[in-house]
């Protein structure tokens, strides 16, 4: 059963957040029983440390043992330094107090096991033919050591399944490769650009299919944030809740514009850091900017391309997705989750396989501590973030340029242009 509140234009108290987190582990029955909760990284704007105290106090109480995992997916571990500023309390050799905090291990193949495959069938069918192989679920099998699952994580418009947050904390957030490469793929496949914002997207149908393989019982709470507030809290299964939070993160996290942007500067909080999560800053505007405009990625702070895949990266630059899709022999082998983020990042584009010219709708400029030389290999523009000056973009939008103090989370849209 769905429960919680959100408002489009006020915020809740401490009080009612603590009151759904109360009524929520008095609903689960826990007493006695091992529970997992599977929590974001620091690349999410969350109140874990609200959160952290309040499942503490409540879920602590009942259960015997009451853990944490971080959703990774394929992100760096988190360091105990990250962890405890992350959750609001000291980590110590995994360990806070007796309650474990861990990191989802997704390089260690040993970390998973199988829980079925999503059959060819079903993979054609939901990807409107777009991909025709079966898909394996693998997850951490970890979870099997608990009684009950909970989800906590917030919902905002992503960039590959629409809107994030729910199932996808298992898939691709503990899943194994095979399903975050090609759902991240399938996402890249249909389109960042019509993909962002929607609600029932195929990716999600992927996830939501692989989630219910999962036999441990899993709750969700599904939280919409700002930077300092929370706007909405909602409890219940996850597809149930996530859905709640989706509708109220369309009001929240969504801007509607009327006329396109010619340039856009998005600036990037410290919580990204590196390009691979910084790609942010474009995936939340292209859908507001013109043929032909520029969005500038403003993050001095950010050295690198990525802590993960930045050798893969390297070798095949950002470009559209044709330009893969048209020379598909000779990337087949790269991983697709690593395409999908090159394709998302280079946005609309097309490529002549008879002339070899890509021809891509937006540029996209690098304001970072990414070397010049290291931009034009990666296919990017770059300019000095010191010659960036954020006085001289302020106030600007009637000539069709626009700052963003704080990009990655809100979502850009022309009101002219309907999304999938």
């Amino acid at each position: 059963m769905l429960a919680g509140k959100g408002f489009p234009n006020l915020n809740l108290k401490r009080d009612e957040i603590a009151e759904i987190v109360s009524a929520a582990a008095r609903g689960l029955k826990i007493d006695g029983k091992r529970v997992l909760v599977i929590i974001p990284d620091g690349t999410r704007t969350m109140p874990m440390p609200l959160m952290f105290e309040l499942f503490e106090q409540e879920f602590g109480a009942r259960a015997s043992a009451c853990d944490y995992l971080v959703a990774l997916g394929t992100h760096p571990p988190m360091r105990e330094a990250q962890l405890s500023a992350h959750i609001g309390k000291p980590v110590v050799n995994g360990l806070c107090g007796s309650t474990r905090i861990m990191n989802h291990r997704w390089e260690l193949p040993t970390t998973f096991v199988e829980l079925g495959v999503i059959p060819k069938g079903d993979v054609v069918r939901i990807s409107g033919g777009l991909l025709e192989e079966p898909i394996p679920v693998r997850i951490n099998r970890v979870i099997f050591d608990y009684d009950q699952i909970v989800i906590c994580g917030p919902v905002f418009p992503h960039e590959v399944v629409g809107f994030s947050g729910g199932n996808k904390y298992l898939f691709p957030g503990i899943g194994g490769p095979e399903i975050i490469g090609l759902t991240h793929w399938l996402g890249a496949l249909i389109g960042s650009f019509e993909v962002i914002g929607t609600g029932t997207t195929p990716v999600r149908e992927v996830i939501d299919k692989a989630a219910a393989l999962v036999k441990v019982p899993v709750a969700c709470f599904s939280l919409v944030v700002t930077e300092e507030e929370v706007a909405g809290l909602y409890f219940g299964g996850a597809k149930e809740s996530w859905a709640a939070a989706a509708d109220l993160s369309a009001q929240r996290h969504m801007v509607w514009v009327d006329e396109p942007f010619k340039r856009v500067l998005s600036v990037m909080p410290n919580l990204y850091d590196d390009l691979w999560t910084a790609a942010k800053g474009m995936y939340k505007v292209e859908p507001a900017v013109a043929d032909g405009g520029e969005v500038v990625i403003y993050a001095p702070h950010i050295s690198e391309v990525s802590y993960t895949h930045g050798a893969d990266i390297d070798k095949i630059g950002y470009h559209c997705r044709d330009y893969f899709t048209k020379q598909w022999h000779k990337f087949k082998t790269v991983p697709k989750s690593v395409l999908a983020h090159s394709t998302h990042l280079r946005g609309k584009g097309t490529y002549e396989a008879a002339t070899g010219k890509e021809c891509l709708r937006i540029k996209v400029t690098l304001a970072t501590g990414i070397p010049e030389e290291h931009c034009a290999r990666l296919n990017l523009g770059y300019r000095d973030p010191a010659s960036v000056h954020l006085e001289d973009w302020r106030g600007r939008e009637h000539e069709g340029i626009k700052l963003i103090p704080r990009a990655g989370e809100t979502l850009y849209r022309l009101r002219s242009l309907t999304a999938l």
